[in-house]
């Protein structure tokens, strides 16, 4: 009888499954919202040398610090961002760490090991809208520019302007952030999936390719941590612009040490 009882309960797990989807369902939503408000704003991401990541490449004729000049015109009066959000949005949300992370904390599908799913029939990836998921190779190369380009991004940050309207060489507490941020989301983009497959899983075997060898251990090794620099990646570029806003509004004062200037 304890027996029949037991195999009517959901699961029979006893450990604090749900801590972890409930987690990350709290980030996610947390980043979301955020993240669009910030997005939309069209103000307070830049103070020389800081740009958020949020708005970076700057190519919109309204922008505040611009990148590589003005690839759209002034024709448009939106925010800069809108330009640049979908590339890593897409990246992340078609990601296979991410596709794990939040069906699990948003759908139930499951939302753990042992745990049922909460719809009664399997859906899969094979239909309208989830086939999308396919794109996730594409969505890696644009990715890996912006990782480039957010470090050229951290380079500039460690220049800072003087009195007599030139820059400096300084450390900041923003250049530290900005540095952080470049290598999580360097660590996240070069561990993904595909990198690997791209770089040594599509070969059949490794005998005289001894530097595809090479990297396809490296990207293995970081593939192994994966879901954690997915994590840390998506804070820290939350935290890099948080930053940059509060510094821009006057809330908080950038520590730093310029030398010379």
């Amino acid at each position: 009888m304890a027996t029949m009882t037991a195999l009517r309960q959901r699961t029979l797990r006893r450990d604090a499954w749900w801590i972890e989807p409930a987690f990350l369902f709290v980030l996610f939503s947390a980043f979301v919202v955020y993240s669009f408000f910030a997005g939309i704003a069209n103000a307070n991401y830049f103070v020389d040398p800081y740009l958020s990541p949020f708005y970076s490449p700057c190519i919109t004729a309204n922008c505040a610090h611009l990148t590589f000049g003005p690839i759209v015109g002034t024709w448009w009066n939106l925010a800069p961002a809108i330009w640049i959000v979908g590339f890593p949005l897409s990246f992340r949300l078609t990601c296979y760490y991410y596709r794990k992370a939040y069906y699990r904390s948003f759908f139930q599908a499951p939302a753990a090991c042992t745990v049922p799913d909460a719809r009664s029939k399997y859906g899969g990836e094979t239909a309208f809208p989830l086939v999308w998921q396919n794109i996730h190779r594409l969505t890696w190369y644009p990715a890996v520019i912006l990782v480039f380009i957010l470090a050229l991004d951290a380079v500039q940050a460690f220049w800072f302007p003087t009195a007599s309207g030139g820059h400096a060489f300084g450390i900041g507490l923003g250049s530290l952030l900005m540095t952080v941020n470049v290598v999580l989301l360097a660590l996240y983009t070069f561990g993904c999936h595909f990198c690997r497959y791209l770089f040594g899983g599509r070969l059949d075997r490794f005998h005289l390719r001894p530097i595809a060898f090479r990297l396809y251990s490296l990207i293995s090794a970081l593939n192994l941590s994966h879901g954690r620099y997915a994590i840390l990646s998506l804070v820290s570029v939350g935290l890099t612009d948080l930053y940059v806003r509060l510094l821009s509004l006057g809330v908080i004062v950038d520590p730093r040490i310029v030398f010379g200037g």
